[in-house]
């Protein structure tokens, strides 16, 4: 099979989009490629779901740091002298770093190769993290925060990317939802583990938010010795396998997928992924998705602590949501991956999610009850619809050259900017009224997710009709 050039009906322009040989037997799945794509199961989700949740826990839990021991002024905002301003420009920073280091992130992860960058990358955030543990100004907490996130850009964009390696494109979503899934079980153990270590209190003479971030830190460095060791690069060289299964895996991705082998992004890759507008509409949707995912992420502790619950008790209760947004990520970008419907599962998980921050917007505030329910409903719905979205991008595009590329974009101009506005909603002074400004802006964004998805679906549909009405042999069309 030979990579070709098509007419694109729409603009009478030749591209490279919807033109890679179709192969006829792409819909059967023999018993061998499900043995080999379960032996690499086995060594690769884990360890990527495992890297993805340390990160996630050394980038949230400042969230929990700073209501850590208030009532006795043992916190991170109390011992630093921030105030609720310098404390949202310190979270800014972080995400003003990782959307501009995705891009060169990715690019070096595939010169390099993964498993030697993601190590790099896991023993550098893993000791800023410990490093946070003996801050004493606002000053240090920013400049930490920023080299954090120079540090942690790269991990979920190269991890996307990584799987694009060893996996065909209907074969992502699910196993994205593993990765990114564990992101909910991080905000889960998050809560149990500060809520542990919250008891820690003056131990050793430190505070109990110093200890968070010296005890969740260590992890992170003594795992990137394993990633080095374990995570595998590409099929081509994969020891683990069989020559068969090495050759299976390799012929498998023959149409698909980002090489090992591959020659690097060229320049002409870089401009013709640049300049495609229907991938432009997809960074606009992540966009939408990122503000409820980033304020989530560092403000669920301070909105259960709105909800009628303190200090430790607040954090506790952050388990909860998490929890159900885990399985209901899991089960979602399954159902994605069986249907081939990864454009409606992610907005029909969208407007739940959304639905659930409109409920928590104009119930009373006292209501907490209900809107501790409806905070639930948020998070599964705002978590579950990213990793169909991801899976669904990275299907779209057809040159395996700048497939990495087009998902650091995707990330870093959908999701940074996204995550920076996540920062800012959920204002302090508006505790006490159960925090309605975040609460909206979160109900209309993933209403825009809702409305982009459908409209990203109508425009596949309609191109692969045309693509079918020309004909001919070697098409690739479209995936839902």
């Amino acid at each position: 099979m030979t990579e070709q050039k098509s007419f694109d009906a729409e603009s009478g322009k030749e591209e490279f989009s919807a033109n890679v040989v179709q192969d006829e037997n792409s819909g059967v799945i023999t018993e061998a490629e499900k043995a080999l794509r379960w032996k690499q199961d086995k060594r690769i989700v884990p360890l990527s779901a495992g890297i993805y949740f340390l990160c996630y826990l050394d980038r949230s839990n400042i969230g929990n740091a700073k209501i850590m021991n208030s009532s006795t002024g043992d916190d991170l905002m109390t011992e630093t002298g921030m105030s609720n301003t310098q404390y949202t420009i310190a979270l800014m920073i972080f995400l003003v770093a990782y959307g501009l280091f995705e891009v060169p992130s990715n690019i070096l992860l595939k010169k390099l190769k993964p498993s030697r960058w993601i190590a790099f990358l896991m023993f550098c955030w893993g000791a800023l993290t410990m490093g946070l543990g003996g801050v004493n100004s606002y000053a240090e907490v920013t400049v930490v925060r920023f080299l954090l996130g120079v540090f942690e850009a790269g991990l979920f964009p190269g991890l996307v990317y990584y799987l694009t390696f060893w996996y065909k494109t209907e074969e992502r979503s699910i196993r994205v939802a593993f990765i990114l899934a564990s992101a909910t079980l991080a905000g889960a153990f998050g809560g149990a583990i500060a809520y542990g270590i919250g008891h820690m209190n003056k131990a050793g003479g430190l505070s109990a938010w110093r200890w968070l971030f010296i005890i969740e830190g260590i992890p992170s460095c003594l795992s990137a010795f394993l990633v080095w060791l374990f995570l595998p690069d590409y099929p081509e060289e994969a020891t683990w396998l069989t020559i068969q299964e090495r050759d299976l895996a390799v012929e498998r991705l023959r149409v698909e997928g980002s090489k090992g082998h591959h020659k690097a992004m060229s320049l002409s890759d870089a401009m013709a992924t640049l300049t495609d507008w229907r991938l432009w509409a997809h960074y606009v949707v992540y966009f939408g998705i990122s503000t409820p995912f980033s304020s989530l992420s560092l403000f669920t502790p301070s909105i259960t602590a709105g909800l009628g619950y303190h200090d430790l008790h607040a954090q506790l209760m952050t388990v909860p949501p998490y929890a159900v947004a885990y399985v209901v990520s899991i089960l979602t970008s399954w159902s994605a991956d069986h249907f081939n419907a990864r454009g409606l599962h992610s907005a029909g998980m969208a407007t739940i999610g959304a639905i659930g921050f409109l409920a928590s917007a104009v119930l009373p505030a006292d209501a907490y009850a209900s809107r501790y329910g409806c905070l639930i409903v948020a998070a599964s719905g705002a978590f579950a619809c990213i990793p169909p979205l991801l899976g669904w991008l990275s299907s779209n595009i057809f040159s395996t050259a700048s497939v990495g590329l087009a998902i650091a974009l995707n990330i870093g101009l959908g999701g940074a900017p996204g995550q920076i506005v996540g920062v800012f909603i959920y204002k302090p002074n508006e505790a006490t009224a159960g925090y309605p400004t975040g609460h909206w802006t979160n109900a209309a964004l993933l209403f825009m997710v809702g409305v982009g998805c459908v409209a990203l679906r109508i425009y596949y549909a309609r191109r692969n009709k045309k693509i079918l009405s020309v004909g001919g042999e070697d098409i690739r069309l479209f995936k839902y």
